[in-house]
């Protein structure tokens, strides 16, 4: 029974839709519009099963509420996923299928490009449903135009939390020499790698797309390693940026690096991962801290705001980091439960200066 599902979290709504003409197969859940809309990306993957689909949905929606309360944003949480190899099954139609789904809900939930999808197929949707973002061409950090793809945002971001990280565990945030691992080099794993090697970091690669793994190779220098080692190397960093649970039971006791600080969603196989990584004496940067620049720029496209505004607070990323790791110090929690109070105390804060009631906001894995 849904209600009775482990990962369900006292979600607002969840919708299933299927279209037999293009073959969509498609879930959405809303989690949380206390502070807002519901903003989160649309997710194409070929999950194994229905279930699969399903934890995946209302863990990513359930984080997404505090990623967005984290980032001190007036949104909500929300999310979907796409039943479907991207590579083999994504069609016009079916995007547009989607679009017109989308449209049905009436603005509750409003999506944005996730992994297996792109700025183009969100603009597909965009013919059926005003409510996608994300797709604004506009001019980015560095001057250049963007075409509206977060990604490049996420990758910057999740720098800023790294390098917040390192200076937090090795008392310096020069990067020149350090060794990192990145799990998935597509969209923003490649972007991060970048900002690593310009920064003078060695790199190890891993993606099961072996085009993207050598293009890191051949345009980064970076060294492949395969998906069992990639965890596991005698790094400095390791930054998964693929999928989300790869912090679970086996992959933990066999981490030999001192920091996991990557752009993954919902990076715990389970909330007590938590813990388990601070006992080993692992730094934790969690995941829906970490990897907030994306929401930050979408939620920017929103209100026309300067490149400048953007990286400004994106920057505060590294500041939240460090705020949690100095609470996780003093007080012996592990940084992933630091986190979550740290979001239920600005999204108290939000409720009380907005003149609302204060609302149950539950802890997220």
């Amino acid at each position: 029974m849904l209600f009775s599902h482990p990962e369900f979290d006292h979600h607002e709504h969840l919708s299933f839709f299927c279209d037999a003409e293009t073959g969509l197969k498609a879930i959405v859940a809303i989690h949380n519009t206390s502070r807002g809309p519901a903003l989160g990306g649309c997710r194409m993957f070929p999950y194994a099963s229905d279930e699969e689909a399903l934890r995946d949905v209302l863990r990513l929606s359930r984080g997404m509420t505090y990623k967005s309360a984290l980032a001190n944003l007036d949104l909500g949480g929300g999310k979907s996923v796409i039943i479907g190899d991207p590579r083999k099954h994504k069609t016009q139609a079916l995007l547009e299928a989607m679009g017109r789904h989308l449209e049905s809900l009436g603005g509750h939930y409003i999506a944005a490009e996730d992994s297996g999808t792109s700025v183009p197929d969100l603009k597909v949707m965009g013919r059926h449903t005003r409510h996608v973002a994300g797709v604004a061409y506009r001019t980015g950090f560095d001057g250049t135009p963007s075409n509206g793809d977060p990604s490049p945002v996420t990758a910057y971001g999740t720098f800023v939390g790294l390098r917040a990280a390192v200076k937090h565990r090795l008392g310096s945030d020069d990067l020149t020499g350090l060794k990192v691992a990145i799990q998935g080099i597509g969209n923003v794993g490649f972007r991060l790698a970048q900002h690593l090697k310009d920064a003078g970091a060695e790199l190890w690669v891993n993606d099961i797309h072996a085009d993207n793994m050598q293009r890191a190779v051949d345009q980064l220098g970076a060294h492949a390693a395969s998906a069992e080692d990639i965890l596991t190397l005698p790094v400095d960093v390791i930054a998964p940026c693929a999928m989300g649970a790869v912090l679970n039971d086996r992959s933990i006791p066999a981490i030999r690096a001192g920091i996991v600080a990557g752009a993954a969603n919902n990076l715990l196989d389970r909330p007590e991962h938590d813990a388990a990584l601070k006992q080993r004496g692992i730094l934790y940067a969690p995941d829906f801290a970490i990897n907030a620049g994306g929401i930050i720029d979408v939620f920017y496209e929103r209100t026309g705001a300067s490149p400048e505004k953007v990286r400004a607070h994106v920057d505060t990323i590294g500041d939240t980091l460090t705020e949690i790791f100095n609470r996780s110090d003093r007080t012996g929690l592990p940084t992933g439960e630091i986190a979550n109070e740290l979001a239920e105390e600005r999204f108290t804060k939000h409720a009380a200066g907005a003149g609302l009631a204060p609302q149950r906001l539950s802890r997220t894995g």
